[in-house]
């Protein structure tokens, strides 16, 4: 019996109970919060596998929320909005939103998005495995762990912005097109817009740069992707 605990932050109580009802029928474990301010409390006291996210909510906003929760955790979070305009779904997916649907929506999409993070989640956080190590520059990637650090100090990033970075990672002197980082890392085909591979890219720079500003880890080879600056 599956008992992955999932928070709902939603402040449409209809909305919510519909995803509440649909994850228990599948013997998910729910916690509903219905404000950015309850959610925030209740990730205070309790520990979540997930988290699906409205983001116009009362109290703190979805996006505060985002920001937030990835200063101190690596939750998947699946952002479920009636915005649906391509410069939001970007936006959200650089605060650090792993996975983004538009409202409205249908129950069997939403859990399957939950059942496919949950099962890559599981398939990298097993702790009997070995924990791999890459390392490049003053970058360590802890692949069974899912964490990274650069010059010693942790970086937060989504699941799809880390299993990109492993991928590059592995083969340091591999260029792969934006195509084929799309199909290894999104099996299930979650984003169709052509540049859902460069705004995660994008983050990971961004984040690494956060604590080295003047090192560029991963370098842009046009007209066919992206590989990890060896230079």
């Amino acid at each position: 019996m599956s008992r992955e605990h999932i928070l709902i932050v939603e402040d449409d109580v209809d909305i919510n109970n519909l995803l509440a009802k649909t994850l228990e029928k599948r013997e998910y474990k729910v916690t509903q919060a219905f404000s950015g301010s309850e959610a925030d409390l209740q990730l205070s006291i309790s520990e979540f596998d997930m988290i699906l996210l409205d983001l116009m909510l009362p109290g703190i906003t979805g996006e505060e929320l985002i920001a937030n929760i990835r200063k101190q955790k690596q939750i998947p979070i699946i952002v479920i909005s009636a915005k649906t305009s391509l410069k939001d779904k970007v936006k959200v997916l650089n605060i650090g939103a792993d996975d983004y649907v538009t409202k409205p929506f249908e129950s069997e999409e939403i859990l399957a998005r939950v059942n496919s993070h949950i099962r890559r989640d599981k398939k990298f956080g097993d702790k009997q495995k070995e924990n791999k190590v890459y390392k490049f520059k003053n970058l360590s990637l802890y692949e069974d762990a899912r964490q990274v650090k650069v010059n010693g100090q942790d970086i937060y990033l989504t699941g799809h912005e880390f299993d990109i970075l492993c991928i590059l990672l592995k083969n340091q002197d591999k260029v792969y097109s934006r195509e084929s980082l799309y199909e290894k890392v999104w099996k299930n085909g979650y984003y169709g817009e052509d540049n859902s591979v460069n705004v995660h890219v994008s983050n990971i720079r961004k984040k690494i740069k956060s604590i080295e500003k003047d090192e560029e880890y991963i370098k842009t080879v046009w007209g066919i992707g992206f590989k990890l600056n060896n230079k």
